[in-house]
């Protein structure tokens, strides 16, 4: 696995680092010696550490200045980690047209513009590494999540498009897929249920592991995509689920 400051000299971006999975990357980035630029709404919530940036990641017109701001401050950036994103517990009979479209503005818009604003520095210098945080749900289907699946789906596809057509230049672009993890979104969500501690048992149940996954743990697979350790690695689309999908 990676070591401990095999970012070192290098700048990464990560979107939704004010929690979670997010807040994850960005610790483990800094801790390996990387300069980052924590994205999120509230830039308070980001890690000590981080150039702060609060940014709406949906809205192109604050995402191009956003790219701007960091090129002119750090110069060049190296790995981009696309991983704000929204949840949705609809079905499709439930969801309407509003909601569809924020998901997919957060979800997957975000991950246009950004990479948009840094890929071309990218491509001018000849390396850099994209990891986009798509899910499981894009992979197998899952009740009560219309939008979601279906947004986390088009990040798998557009990951595997970036891919193939940078391929050879140097930059690289993948995805994780990660499963039930226990953070805050999660935390909310069975915060909701009628019973929640009868609505984490279900969820840990259908992992096959017998746990939740941790932020931590799937923020180490992203920082193994964006190192030089997966320099063959480009349009993946890596599984942490603890076996959920396998089942």
């Amino acid at each position: 696995m990676s070591g401990q400051d095999d970012f070192a000299g290098r700048t990464a971006v990560v979107t939704g680092a004010g929690s979670g999975i997010g807040r994850a990357m960005a610790e483990l980035l800094l801790a390996r010696g990387a300069r980052v630029v924590g994205v999120d709404l509230r830039a308070d919530t980001v890690p000590p550490g981080c150039l702060p940036e609060a940014v709406d990641v949906s809205d192109p017109e604050a995402v191009q200045a956003l790219g701007e701001r960091v090129t002119s401050a750090v110069g060049r950036v190296d790995v981009l980690m696309n991983n704000a994103g929204i949840g949705s517990t609809t079905d499709i009979l439930s969801c309407s047209p509003q909601e569809w479209d924020n998901v997919f503005a957060v979800n997957v818009r975000s991950v246009l513009l950004m990479t948009q604003a840094f890929l071309p520095g990218m491509l001018e210098r000849g390396d850099g590494s994209i990891v986009n945080t798509a899910s499981v749900l894009a992979l197998i289907g899952a009740k009560d999540r219309a939008a979601y699946s279906a947004s986390k789906g088009a990040v798998v596809a557009l990951t595997r498009q970036i891919a193939i057509q940078y391929a050879g230049t140097g930059v690289r672009c993948n995805c994780i897929c990660p499963g039930t993890v226990d953070s805050p979104w999660v935390g909310r969500l069975l915060d909701q249920a009628d019973d929640p501690v009868a609505a984490r048992a279900a969820l840990v149940a259908r992992q096959p592991i017998g746990r939740l996954g941790t932020a931590d743990e799937v923020a180490r697979a992203a920082l193994y995509l964006a190192s030089e350790e997966a320099a063959f690695i480009t349009g993946s689309s890596l599984v942490i689920d603890g076996g959920y999908q396998a089942g």
